[in-house]
């Protein structure tokens, strides 16, 4: 699973450095289909992996809004922020076979760990899915999306 949530951070790292080809303005356009924006998207999946993450802790959600949020930059510092966080987690917790109930507060059901963990890295391959469709639409290539031939550190 470890493979997964560093395969996820490689392509998305990725999507970051594609954007830089980007205007704001593109960034921010409003697209057909998904979240909305290209910049939303990847707040999106930021911050819906750190919100499961939090709730697998037990913890709080931390709501982030947007609108703090609006740049390439600030999307990419707020990913690296997290991401230590949910490192140190999946260092700690990497038994994904766990079938612990887990409350979510945006959800009237109950999710096991191993349930949230594939929820999440399935999630964020999702919405990838539709930057690459959006980067084929401004006639540019997407980032390539094969798990073959990564360098996995495991953590």
């Amino acid at each position: 699973m470890i493979n997964f949530f560093e395969y996820n951070w490689q392509v998305r790292d990725e999507w970051f450095n594609w954007c830089n080809q980007l205007s704001t303005e593109e960034l921010l356009k409003e697209r057909i289909g998904g979240v909305g924006s290209i910049l939303y998207t990847l707040f999106h999946i930021v911050d819906v992996e750190y919100s499961w993450l939090r709730a697998m802790e037990g913890k709080d959600d931390v709501i982030v809004k947007f609108d703090d949020y609006n740049t390439l930059e600030k999307v990419k510092s707020l990913s690296d922020t997290f991401h230590n966080d949910i490192v140190e987690f999946l260092k700690k917790n990497s038994d994904e076979s766990s079938n612990k109930l887990v409350f979510v507060p945006w959800d009237e059901a109950h999710f096991t760990k191993n349930e949230i963990l594939h929820h999440i890295v399935a999630h964020e391959i999702h919405h990838v899915g539709q930057l690459s469709i959006w980067a084929r639409q401004l006639k540019l290539s997407p980032i390539a999306a094969s798990f073959i031939g990564r360098d996995f550190k495991c953590i």
